[in-house]
């Protein structure tokens, strides 16, 4: 019998990455989704359209900047992770279906990939939680159960099995 190896596997390292690596994927997909609500609201970044802004008010898009920026935003900081999240995928899917799909079937032909990718990532993000980098576990409460704690109880509990 081999001597067992004592570094760890490249999975079990990739594992003891992931919550870190979801973080990273939280915080760069709030950021660049906050991005095109500045963009629309503010007109930075290049605005709508060449530098324009949405009118306050104009439905629908005036509203999805709203969304974007401030669901953006949250997401990025981790804070209200998964209601965040799911707000911005429904607003996409809505988006998706209204305005890209009705022009054709498939995203790659209606210019809906955007959309289409981002309702799941959020979507995504709405099981999985923020990762490890997140306000939500600065601010959670004391008693409460957090999912880290709960991964290594579990895998307390099949080791010890």
């Amino acid at each position: 019998m081999p001597a067992p190896s004592s570094t760890p596997s490249l999975s079990g390292r990739l594992n003891k990455a992931q919550p870190y690596a979801l973080s990273l994927f939280r915080i760069v997909v709030g950021l660049l989704f906050a991005c095109h609500g500045a963009a629309s609201l503010f007109g930075v970044l290049g605005g709508t359209g060449g530098g324009g802004t949405i009118p306050a008010g104009t439905w629908p898009g005036w509203y999805a900047a709203v969304i974007e920026l401030v669901g953006g935003t949250l997401v990025f900081l981790g804070l209200g992770t998964r209601t965040a999240a799911f707000i911005a995928s429904g607003s996409m899917a809505y988006a998706y279906f209204t305005v890209h799909q009705p022009e054709a079937l498939f995203p790659l032909q209606n210019d809906g990939e955007g959309s289409a990718l981002y309702c799941w990532a959020f979507l995504l993000l709405v099981f999985t939680g923020p990762g490890a980098l997140a306000l939500d576990r600065v601010f959670a409460p004391r008693g409460e159960s957090r999912p880290a704690d709960e991964e290594r109880e579990e895998q307390a509990t099949t080791v010890g099995a």
